[in-house]
C-alpha cells in the first residue's frame, strides 16, 4: 500500500455530530450537512467534505462512538447567521496520506494499515493533538460498486527515540 506524507493547511469547517456505531449505517448527519452545505453554495471542487472519527471503536463503546460530518468554508463566511450548526478549525501540519476505494463499512481497515502495520515500520508517529481527516472523494450512492473513494489523513509527527 502506497501512501505519501503531505502538508495540510489548517482548515475551518462547518459540521453536525452523531453518536454511536461507526459500523452501522446512519447517514443522517451526512443528509443534514449536504442539505445545509448546498444550501449555502458549498460544494467542491471549491470546498471539501471531511469525515471525523473521533473515537477508537476498539476502545469506546461501540454505541459512544462520535463522528463528524464536515463542509469547508471558505476565508469570511458569517457564521454568525447559521445557529444550527457547529464549526471549528482543523488543524494542518504533517500527515500521512492513505488512498482508500472499497465499501465505506471497511474503512476501519485503513485505520487499522495506517496504525498497525505503516506507522510502526515507518520513521513517524501518529500525533494524537490532530484529527485524522477522512476526505470524501465521490458519493459512494453514485459510485458504480457503491464504493467510497476516501483520502484518509493520518496526523504523524516524526518518531522520538
Amino acid at each position: 500500500m502506497k501512501v505519501v506524507i503531505k502538508e495540510l493547511t489548517e482548515y475551518e469547517v462547518a459540521f453536525f455530530r452523531r453518536v454511536g456505531s461507526y459500523f452501522e449505517p446512519n447517514g443522517e448527519h451526512w443528509d443534514k450537512l449536504l442539505n445545509w452545505a448546498i444550501n449555502n453554495g458549498l460544494f467542491p471542487p471549491q470546498q471539501s467534505f471531511i469525515g471525523i472519527s473521533l473515537d477508537n471503536p476498539d476502545l469506546i463503546e461501540s454505541l459512544n462512538c462520535r463522528h463528524d460530518a464536515c463542509v469547508t468554508i471558505p476565508d469570511g463566511f458569517d457564521k454568525e447567521k447559521h445557529e444550527n450548526i457547529q464549526f471549528r478549525k482543523l488543524d494542518g501540519g504533517h500527515y500521512v496520506l492513505y488512498q482508500y476505494y472499497d465499501s465505506p463499512s471497511m474503512l476501519n481497515n485503513g485505520y487499522k494499515y495506517m496504525y498497525e502495520q505503516w506507522s510502526p515500520n515507518s520513521e513517524f508517529e501518529p500525533d494524537y493533538d490532530r484529527y485524522n481527516l477522512e476526505f470524501s472523494m465521490n458519493n459512494p450512492a453514485e459510485d458504480p460498486d457503491g464504493k467510497a473513494k476516501v483520502h484518509l489523513y493520518v496526523p504523524v509527527k516524526s518518531r522520538t527515540a
